[in-house]
């Protein structure tokens, strides 16, 4: 297996930062896409080379396939790792990057196509004797289809686009009355947000955990799964802190799991890294939610208790490498927390950005920070507000929670607000410290 002399990161913030690591730990040279809001950035300054493709807007520059398929081709890249958002679920990014004789870090195309479309991957759980949550078995036609299948699983039922996630196109329907109108509502958003209004219908489960599995995959079949992160703490379907492993899991649950896990990437017939989402319910059943068809933002805490560089192990397996372990040599130590820190207003969650005057990160044992911030960086209005994540690593969950509450009190960000206050707060609630919590925790600690 010859690795890739020289990668494009495509990709901006902590997981360029992230990416570029992994690649110098391996030997391979980086280079790296920037905006020109971003001519500061920290991914800049890393990297063995540096191309500008554009102005702030996404639009123009981390998302212009043609100028970063160019960026590649100047610097001589044999490989371009996506990172996650932008272009890392984009099909045809993939499909111009392979017709361009570069490399995608990352799964095939069809995997992405599959993954990206809800409704076609329940279909194919189902056919393969995954679970999943009792719905239309296809894109629904209109609103008097909608009724039909609500009223044959009962309200209340969920609507979600078809093509799409983090919460967009998704609309709760408590009852009938409400059906049409929040039909309409999500159809739009879901059309504005992927150019694709198709919806799907579940039943609603309310009382559940966000449970996912990661997997590795390489070209000739292997699966293995690396345990399982609980994402339940969320404001608006957005994950805010996410653990490895869940706690309440025993070795019974998390081989069901994992095994669930990988039947439903064989189905898919995934290669590279991604994961598997699952719903659990109150009564411990899981089923199928999605995959994730990338490397996501909490695979931090997965390492911490795997000891696995889940980059490495993209890269290497792009270059055709095959899984180097099987899996009974993975092996699970202690409990990993993981904290999003954002530029937003702790209390009203909107965005702050601006100049971070002083930027000091926690340190010592078991405790990890991704970022691309500094003192004097300027952080731009124009992308996703995270700026950090800070995780820990501990013997058990309630060392973890101990090692996480003394790093954010170190945690030093002055010249903007973050979320660190909001986090602190999470970590001292008696319901949290004893796991007893689902998606719904934050409203109901924000109700009281």
């Amino acid at each position: 297996m010859q690795l890739f002399k020289k990668v494009l990161i495509a990709n901006r913030g902590e997981i360029a930062v992230r990416v570029i690591r992994a690649c110098h730990e391996l030997g391979i040279q980086t280079a790296v896409v920037y905006s020109e809001a971003d001519k500061e950035a920290l991914h800049v300054r890393l990297a063995d080379e540096a191309i500008c493709i554009g102005p702030a807007s996404s639009a123009q520059s981390y998302l212009n396939i043609p100028a970063i398929i160019s960026a590649a081709e100047i610097t001589d890249s044999e490989a371009i790792h996506p990172g996650y958002g932008f272009l890392s679920e984009n099909a045809h990014f993939v499909e111009a990057c392979t017709a361009s004789r570069i490399t995608f870090i990352g799964p095939s195309a069809e995997n992405i196509r599959t993954g990206g479309d809800k409704s076609r991957a329940r279909q194919i759980m189902k056919r393969k004797g995954v679970p999943v949550v009792p719905g239309s078995d296809s894109p629904i036609r209109d609103e008097e289809e909608a009724l039909k299948v609500a009223k044959k699983i009962g309200f209340p039922v969920i609507l979600k686009a078809s093509a799409g996630g983090g919460g967009r196109g998704m609309r709760i329907v408590q009852e009938e009355t409400d059906l049409t109108q929040l039909y309409h509502t999500a159809q739009k958003e879901a059309f504005a947000a992927f150019g694709n209004g198709d919806l799907y219908l579940e039943k609603y489960i309310s009382e559940m955990r966000h449970i996912e599995v990661q997997i590795l995959a390489d070209n000739k079949g292997s699966v293995v799964y690396l345990g399982e992160r609980d994402c339940s703490i969320q404001r608006r379907h957005q994950k805010l802190i996410e653990e490895a492993p869940y706690f309440l899991a025993n070795a019974k649950f998390r081989k069901k799991i994992g095994d669930t896990a990988i039947k439903a990437a064989k189905a898919f017939r995934y290669r590279n890294a991604g994961t598997i989402e699952f719903i659990l319910d109150k009564d411990e059943q899981i089923y199928f939610m999605e995959v994730n068809t990338r490397i996501q933002v909490e695979h931090p805490v997965t390492e911490m208790i795997t000891g696995i560089d889940i980059i490495k192990e993209q890269i290497k397996i792009s270059a055709g490498a095959t899984l180097p372990f099987k899996q009974n040599e993975i092996k699970f130590s202690g409990h990993s927390i993981e904290c999003r820190i954002n530029a937003e207003d702790p209390e009203k969650f909107i965005p702050s950005p601006g100049k971070i005057t002083l930027f000091i990160p926690p340190g010592g044992q078991g405790v990890r920070v991704d970022t691309a911030a500094y003192s004097g960086w300027v952080v731009p209005a124009h992308y996703d507000s995270l700026i950090a994540k800070l995780i820990v690593h501990g013997k058990d969950r309630e060392d973890a929670i101990v090692k996480m509450k003394r790093a954010l009190r170190e945690f030093i960000v002055e010249g903007i607000k973050t979320t660190i206050p909001f986090h602190m707060r999470i970590l001292d609630n008696p319901d949290f410290i004893s796991g007893n919590f689902n998606t719904h925790f934050l409203e109901k600690v924000n109700n009281k």
